[in-house]
């Protein structure tokens, strides 16, 4: 059959099947194939393209979300940025605060946790970053008793001897990690030895953490016993005490003794063990 012969609705079938073989003909030589080689150096060998960039860790402390993505996030309430730390807390109704530093610690801290479970009672715990990653199932178990988990740096160096960066980079690894397996960020920062400066209360402020201290130290630390310590529990107790202890960084043994004795004691005493609010007037 000649073209001019062809009818009307064939002419376009074969002009369709025409277009659509070139343009794959085209697409082919714009990709260049599988086996098409790259640009090369003088060398001969393969010239070098722009490095890989590094994937980078984000942090919730230096990161938002963009807009647009996910549900929107409410802006943190940031603290004030303070002088000096806060030493006691609202005790007019007799409440008393007890605090734990340097955990976690298997050998301490669960039998610290089983004694204030026994009561009821919640208290305090200042976590190294380290030692937290290195124990994340007794991090949970702080939180699921409703403890609050306070950040005392990644490894409990003296403050006012670092950088700013490096000190920032020591109170941000460990908001980390705490926010990672509890889920909440730490509402409070505790200097180790109590050693603050300016850079401290900054850079712990815009963490969004108050700086706690305490009213009665047991010096604990020292391991004088236990019963050196339920004597310091006793002649500082009072409205509005914070108490410091430790269940890390040492033999704690005396302080896990003691608690078993001065907690039974201060409840009958009518003192109400407890934690302080989010945020500190």
């Amino acid at each position: 059959m000649k073209d001019d012969q062809l009818t009307p609705g064939r002419r376009l079938v074969l002009r369709a099947a025409a277009a659509l073989g070139a343009a794959a003909a085209a697409g082919c030589t714009a990709t260049g194939g599988q086996d098409a080689p790259g640009p090369t150096a003088p060398s001969g060998a393969p010239a070098a393209g722009p490095p890989a960039r590094r994937a980078l860790k984000p942090s919730a402390y230096r990161l938002q979300p963009m807009a647009g993505y996910g549900p929107p996030r409410s802006a943190r309430v940031l603290p004030r940025v303070r002088k000096a730390p806060i030493l006691r807390v609202d005790g007019h109704d007799r409440s008393m605060v007890l605090t734990f530093d340097d955990g976690p610690d298997p050998r301490y801290t669960r039998p610290i946790l089983r004694t204030l479970r026994r009561y009821d009672v919640r208290a305090m715990f200042f976590v190294c970053g380290e030692m937290a990653a290195d124990n994340p199932d007794l991090l949970r178990e702080m939180a699921d008793d409703g403890h609050l988990i306070g950040n005392h740096t990644w490894s409990h160096p003296l403050l006012p001897k670092l950088k700013r960066s490096t000190m920032r980079e020591q109170m941000e690894r460990t908001c980390d990690v705490i926010e990672d397996v509890t889920g909440e960020p730490p509402a409070w920062f505790r200097a180790p030895y109590g050693a603050w400066n300016r850079n401290a209360f900054q850079l712990g402020a815009a963490l969004g953490m108050e700086p706690l201290a305490w009213t009665v130290d047991t010096l604990d630390w020292t391991e004088p016993g236990a019963r050196a310590i339920v004597r310091r529990v006793r002649a500082g107790a009072g409205p509005g005490v914070v108490v410091l202890s430790h269940d890390a960084g040492g033999d704690r043994s005396g302080s896990v003794d003691a608690l078993r004795t001065y907690l039974p004691e201060l409840l009958e005493s009518g003192y109400r063990v407890t934690v302080p609010g989010r945020y500190a007037t």
